[in-house]
């Protein structure tokens, strides 16, 4: 029986905007679940803060379903940020967030037997994101945990240029990776989106929101691609 599965939203996303992934998911036999996350839970993370409220949601999440489902592991899905904080979670190294007086520790790689990222900035150069993911990817480089499946996916959908239609994506990729003129999902440039040592996937034409009115990572038909990959 496939394992059960927990979607972690994206940065200043609710867990309403992945129902029908979660129902897709289901379709294809994966019980899934949400992290109940609400968009004001994402202001107390703002300006490069902690975002241990963000893993303590997703650590309960997880434990309701190791329980409910009898299980030892889960697949383990990440949205955009969502997928850089699920890297945190697996960690073994105690996480301690700006103005926090208490570091925390979830240790969860041992549950997760597949980590797939949607679209996530694995990098960045903007200084206030910067400071978290700094912490990830000199704690945790790369697809770090040989027990955890590493599945990255990246759209090549748009080329970042200064021009009207592409201006967004061009400031998104340069803030992201520090240069503009490249090719992402108009948010996330491929080369962030992608680990080393894990199995890296480009998909053409996936729009990085999962509000765009266009396809995007949890589409059906995009989902058809990676879904393959879960346990």
């Amino acid at each position: 029986m496939p394992l059960p599965t927990v979607i972690l939203p994206g940065y200043l996303e609710s867990a309403i905007a992945y129902r029908q992934l979660q129902q897709s998911l289901q379709h294809s036999g994966f019980p899934t679940v949400i992290v109940p996350l609400r968009r004001r839970d994402w202001i107390v993370t703002l300006g490069g803060r902690s975002v241990t409220p963000i893993l303590l949601q997703l650590d309960k999440t997880v434990k309701q379903i190791l329980q409910q489902y009898n299980t030892s592991q889960i697949n383990l899905i990440g949205h955009s940020a969502g997928g850089w904080l699920s890297r945190i979670y697996l960690g073994e190294k105690p996480y301690l967030g700006r103005n926090e007086v208490n570091s925390s520790l979830w240790e969860a790689h041992s549950v997760v037997a597949t980590l797939i990222t949607l679209g996530t900035p694995h990098i960045s150069q903007e200084r206030w994101t910067r400071w978290n993911l700094d912490f990830v990817n000199n704690n945790y480089p790369g697809a770090f945990y040989k027990n955890v499946r590493y599945v990255c996916v990246a759209g090549k959908t748009i080329f970042g240029e200064k021009r009207r239609g592409s201006w967004l994506a061009y400031s998104s990729y340069q803030l992201t990776c520090g240069k503009g003129n490249t090719w992402g999902d108009g948010i996330t440039p491929i080369e962030a989106a992608h680990l080393e040592g894990a199995e890296n996937i480009v998909i053409e034409g996936v729009k990085h929101s999962p509000r765009s009115p266009q396809n995007w990572y949890g589409s059906p038909e995009v989902l058809k691609v990676w879904v393959q990959y879960l346990a």
